[in-house]
């Protein structure tokens, strides 16, 4: 979880640059997090009440409201009555990560990865990218070896992971769809040497970053850990209500580095 908050607020002030390179500063006075980190913790706390994802988004985006989220998702949450707007963005993955941390069972992390997306996220490929992340998350936090990450996200959920982010970075554009970001964001990983490194293949493509990097992050964080001078910035930039429910979700779950 602290994985795909720091890649989120690492990733917060170059979606608009559309970089190409992994020289850049990780930090910077306006790095931020962003509806991807509220919506991260939103599911959290979800997860820490047994609680429901629909209220649970619905109220962090009243405390949240100028976060940055989608259209789509601004349109449901002020809905008076809100109903799943069969979305396959890329919302439904980047705040999924705590889940691949709460359960024991492949089975129960998708079957909840499942709930977490489909109050909004009820296409098919919405539900597949946020099941496919959480899976990544918890054959991460496992230590699985990456070949079997990969071999298991490319057979159960049919993406491509083959490219590595110095193939995919010369044509990647700008997209915030689960199919254009999952795959990517999982290379990033895959192809990575630590946490940074995957962080920053992550940024390097030059697309939707902060997504890009929440998601890569997450499973990042949950292989390697978070460097302490990168959850040191992390924490630095989070309010007292996001930090409190990352640190109760730590301690809930006996999780050394979220």
């Amino acid at each position: 979880m602290l994985g795909a908050i720091a890649g989120d607020m690492i990733g917060s002030i170059y979606e608009a640059d559309g970089i190409k390179t992994k020289d850049f500063p990780l930090f910077d006075k306006l790095s931020c997090f962003t509806d991807d980190t509220v919506l991260t913790v939103a599911v959290a706390e979800t997860l820490l009440q047994a609680g429901d994802y629909a209220a649970q988004y619905r109220d962090y985006y009243r405390r949240y409201p100028y976060a940055g989220y989608g259209g789509g998702f601004h349109a449901w949450a002020r809905s008076a009555d809100p109903a799943p707007y069969n979305s396959f963005g890329n919302g439904s993955a980047m705040r999924v990560s705590p889940v691949g941390y709460a359960f024991q069972t492949m089975d129960e992390v998708r079957a909840e990865a499942r709930r977490s997306a489909a109050v909004t996220h009820n296409h098919p490929e919405g539900v597949k990218g946020a099941e496919a992340t959480a899976a990544a998350v918890f054959l991460a936090r496992l230590r699985e070896d990456k070949s079997r990450i990969r071999d298991y996200v490319e057979s159960e959920f049919g993406y491509d992971l083959s490219a590595t982010p110095d193939m995919l970075r010369p044509t990647y554009v700008f997209d915030v769809t689960c199919q254009g970001t999952v795959p990517a964001a999982l290379s990033s990983f895959l192809y990575a040497d630590g946490f940074e490194d995957a962080v920053r293949n992550a940024v390097s493509l030059g697309g939707d970053s902060d997504t890009l990097a929440c998601i890569a992050g997450g499973v990042a964080g949950a292989y390697y850990g978070v460097p302490a001078g990168i959850e040191k910035e992390v924490k630095a930039r989070l309010d007292e209500l996001l930090g409190s429910v990352m640190v109760e979700f730590a301690k809930r779950f006996g999780i050394s580095s979220v």
